[in-house]
């Protein structure tokens, strides 16, 4: 989404976002959290925005929006799929599922298709243990996934 944003642009609105979480303690987070809403991701230049208004390091910051999954460098897709990877998903057939959907959408975890239709990310728990294999799909969690309900969210996402 910025990348039709100049670094100005973006500066300007995230020091809207900072000024929203003036009043409280600790902001880091939340505002991180609104501006990849504002933006679709993270951008650089709101980085050094942050680092600034907030009277951190670029490197604290840096640190922080790189540490927790959840912040994205680069746009994602229309979908995101994320795939739950955690031992529970794991021990009742996850990889063989998470091997599938990489496979079938042709792109590494982490990544988005050439089309920008699909974001594939990795998590490390939705919540869903008792019902593992588990995804989430634009924020839908869907649980006892097999290779029928993973090749039917794929292809949601494609339609």
């Amino acid at each position: 989404m910025s990348a039709n944003v100049s670094e100005h642009e973006i500066a300007e609105r995230t020091r809207s976002v900072i000024a929203a979480h003036a009043h409280r303690e600790g902001p880091l987070l939340p505002i991180l959290h609104d501006v990849q809403g504002e933006f679709g991701h993270v951008p650089e230049a709101a980085l050094r925005t942050v680092a600034e208004g907030l009277n951190l390091s670029r490197a604290e910051v840096h640190g922080v929006a790189t540490f927790y999954h959840d912040f994205r460098h680069a746009p994602a897709g229309c979908h995101v799929l994320k795939m739950c990877r955690a031992e529970a998903c794991q021990a009742s057939g996850g990889e063989a599922l998470a091997a599938r959907a990489s496979s079938t959408l042709r792109i590494p975890f982490g990544a988005t298709t050439g089309d920008g239709t699909v974001t594939l990310e990795a998590v490390y728990c939705l919540g869903l243990c008792a019902c593992g294999p588990a995804a989430m799909i634009d924020g839908r969690v869907v649980g006892r996934l097999d290779e029928e309900k993973i090749d039917a969210l794929i292809a949601e996402c494609r339609s």
